[in-house]
């Protein structure tokens, strides 16, 4: 089979040949159909992720396909199934996948990072009877490949972890797949959504997700941009982009006793870095701080449900498909200057 992989972390990726997975007893093979390409994936190409181990290394972690191999010990799922699968896959047998958190899985298992992933024509998936997820009839691939680790964690993070309520103000820092989930999310709740971003276009892109407002990042006084919309503060704040500044901004935007959802992934901190978090703030305005790493596929229905209802429209995010030769320019370019909405690969697809 066909995939696009690194030999080095850093190096350019190129596509190659490499033999098929084959299913393990408790697991199945996925064809894949669609499958979206994620800043997370650029991380881990630069080094950032101590889960990488086996080099060459596939990357690709959110996707849907089709089953095409089922492991002898798999009861709930046959060849031909249409499936999506959470970037983070459990064990299902721990306390924590038990109680519905598989997506903090001590045990846990990721595609793409801990093995490899949908950067591929076919991927490997462990304890299929926990971790696979039907697709809705009405989703194409492409838009469940696009709901794999932005839209998912995105819906999480606003609504099972940050609790956002109607008339609430959301401030989201970075307006790339994440943020634009987010603002969509929290719009969909009720909530009066400020979108912030350096791009003219992701800003633009912000107000088509339903921002009510949007803001430059770049700005110095961005926190004070905020306080003029919303004086006392956001009552929610989301980072989906991950650096130092704008964890600290959002932080910095929040009211008293507010709410700070953390998703955008930073790189480990070096010694002698400076906190990402203004601790002095978040004890004097008694702040809530909370990280946000994915959702599990037991709470995938209630967001299907929220899809194919019609609140929700992530294939609105989806900018454009690439195939899978496209796939090493398009991963250099997440590092420099990322496009605006959500890319999906096509891995059959052939170069335009």
């Amino acid at each position: 089979m066909r995939v696009a992989q690194f030999d080095a972390f850093g190096s350019p990726l190129y596509i190659a040949e490499r033999d098929m997975p084959v299913a393990r007893p408790h697991g199945v093979v996925i064809k894949v159909e669609a499958t979206g390409l994620c800043r997370s994936d650029w991380h881990g190409w630069q080094g950032h992720d101590s889960d990488i181990t086996e080099l060459p290394h596939v990357p690709g972690h959110e996707f849907a396909g089709v089953i095409f191999e089922v492991g002898s010990d798999v009861k709930d799922w046959k060849v031909g199934d249409r499936v999506t699968v959470p970037f983070v896959c459990g064990c299902g047998e721990c306390i924590d996948c038990l109680n519905g958190n598989a997506q903090v899985c001590l045990y846990q298992w990721q595609p793409g990072f801990n093995g490899p992933g949908s950067f591929a024509e076919y991927v490997r998936i462990p304890q299929a009877d926990f971790n696979v997820v039907a697709l809705p009839d009405s989703m194409s691939f492409e838009t469940a490949a696009a709901l794999g680790c932005r839209f998912a964690t995105s819906y999480r993070a606003v609504i099972q972890v940050g609790k956002v309520q109607s008339g609430e103000t959301v401030a989201v820092f970075g307006c790339g797949g994440v943020g634009l989930a987010a603002i969509m999310i929290a719009k969909s709740r009720g909530a009066i959504v400020i979108g912030i971003d350096t791009s003219n276009g992701a800003r633009d892109r912000a107000r088509l997700a339903g921002a009510d407002y949007v803001l430059d990042s770049d700005h110095d006084d961005v926190v004070k941009d905020i306080k003029k919309l919303v004086p006392a503060g956001a009552d929610l704040t989301v980072d989906a982009l991950g650096s130092v500044q704008t964890s600290r901004l959002a932080v910095e935007s929040l009211r008293r006793l507010g709410r700070h959802v953390q998703v955008g992934l930073l790189p480990p901190a070096q010694i002698g870095d400076h906190a990402t978090i203004p601790m002095h703030v978040v004890i004097g305005r008694e702040l809530s701080i909370m990280g946000s790493h994915g959702m599990a596929a037991a709470s995938y229905p209630e967001m299907f449900a929220d899809i194919t209802s019609g609140q929700l429209r992530p294939d609105t995010l989806v900018e454009r498909m690439i195939s899978l030769d496209e796939v090493p320019a398009a991963l250099e370019q997440l590092g420099k200057n990322p496009l605006p909405g959500i890319t999906i690969i096509k891995p059959s697809m052939l170069l335009a």
